[in-house]
């Protein structure tokens, strides 16, 4: 499920901002209401902490990724006190979307004896993962279906693993009183799983009809299977793909003129999107997020500051990037209160006995990693997410949490 976001989201489009404006250094001291927290600085020796990105792979530039953590860190460091109360130090790897070099990244952390592992949005999260698993050095994602990832009790994750797919599109339906939907899928084996092998009993408890769709990746012209939609009189359709995946869809839809609620992952909607799609037809469109992305909110305003303050030449446009400032964020937050040595073990250990906490840069979401979110996902962190409905210019407005239920003792 979380595979089928890694996977459209690693194919996605996009630039880093190669503006090179000056960044404006970090205070001395926090002002009144400073949002980056009065400066508590990180002494001693440092905890290593290893960071697994995409970088420049053949289907998209992850490096604004590296910034951002690069940035995250030294805010911690100076306004949060690292790890412990001692700074955090990066190790960088990057897999440039490639298994094998995935599974070097992380036989390379485990050499170079890292703490603890943040593995940011990735196509091949799971191959990275596995030498770190192990070596039962904690690994933090922000999503995967991968069972065994799942299961890990060294791993934890920030993304419901059925929200995104499942849980949202259904509870789309119940609020505005949907009787059926279909699920516009892209023809790839990481996206279908959920929406093929997993969403039909589970629309079927929730009282609600189910229909799949798959597209071929590359089609420029979904009208036929836009018709489909029509033909089988679903009121809902839930996208999931890239984003030119999404405009050939959603242009399909309108042009078999589809009146009923159109919705998808947040990886549907880029500038390309917006620019392909006449805002009136994005208008409304509602969409499951990972992060709260673009307007203002404590959250938003966090991450700007932040990457202004202590990053130089990030792009705030690309969700990847706020979805590292979470992952990096939360290791600092579920490790607050350790003492002692800090090794993999005593990380991994005051991560699963953390108090429900917020999530920074979660718009508003609570996460615990007891390991019983869900049951037989020890991995899992959080229940229930985000969603947003766009504007006229294809923006999102404010975002809501969704099923973000307190994590049981």
């Amino acid at each position: 499920m979380a595979a089928a976001l890694a996977f459209v989201s690693a194919c996605g489009g996009g630039s880093d901002d190669k503006k090179d404006d000056p960044t404006p250094a970090a205070s001395g001291s926090a002002a009144a209401g400073d949002i980056l927290g009065a400066v508590n600085k990180a002494t001693g020796a440092p905890v290593k902490l290893g960071v697994i990105t995409d970088g420049a792979s053949p289907t998209a530039d992850h490096t604004n990724d590296n910034k951002v953590a690069e940035a995250t860190i030294k805010w911690l460091n100076e306004r949060k006190g690292g790890i412990g109360g001692r700074p955090i130090e990066m190790t960088l790897c990057e897999t440039l979307g490639d298994l094998s070099k995935a599974t070097d990244c992380g036989n390379q952390m485990v050499e170079k004896g890292v703490s603890v592992v943040a593995i940011g949005t990735s196509g091949v999260v799971e191959a990275a993962w596995k030498p770190l698993n192990d070596a039962k050095i904690p690994v933090m994602v922000y999503g995967s279906s991968d069972p065994g990832l799942l299961a890990s009790p060294t791993t934890f994750a920030l993304g419901n693993p059925t929200f995104p797919v499942i849980d949202f599109p259904i509870q789309l339906a119940k609020d505005e009183g949907n009787k059926k939907v279909t699920s516009i899928v892209i023809d790839v084996p990481a996206a279908l799983h959920s929406a093929q092998d997993i969403a039909p009993p589970l629309f079927a408890k929730a009282g609600i009809g189910y229909e799949l769709v798959r597209v071929a990746p590359g089609t420029a012209d979904m009208t036929p299977q836009m018709q489909q939609i029509v033909s089988n009189k679903s009121d809902e359709v839930f996208i999931i793909g890239n984003d030119s995946f999404c405009i050939s869809a959603i242009n399909g839809l309108k042009a078999v003129g589809f009146t009923g609620t159109i919705s998808g992952i947040s990886q549907c909607i880029t500038d390309s999107t917006r620019k392909s799609v006449p805002g009136a037809t994005l208008k409304g469109m509602v969409i499951s997020a990972t992060v709260p992305l673009g307007p203002p909110s404590p959250s938003m305003d966090l991450y700007t500051k932040v990457s202004e303050t202590y990053g130089k030449g990030i792009d705030l446009s690309f969700q990847d990037g706020m979805i590292m400032f979470t992952i990096i964020s939360a290791i600092q937050t579920a490790t607050q209160g350790i003492t002692g040595d800090v090794t993999p073990a005593t990380i991994t250990s005051t991560m699963r006995s953390m108090k429900e906490t917020e999530l920074v840069g979660g718009g508003g979401i609570k996460f615990r990693c007891n390991g019983k979110a869900i049951p037989g996902s020890l991995a899992t962190c959080v229940l229930g997410g985000l969603s947003t409905t766009l504007d006229d210019k294809g923006q999102p407005s404010a975002y809501k949490v969704l099923g973000n239920s307190p994590i049981a003792d």
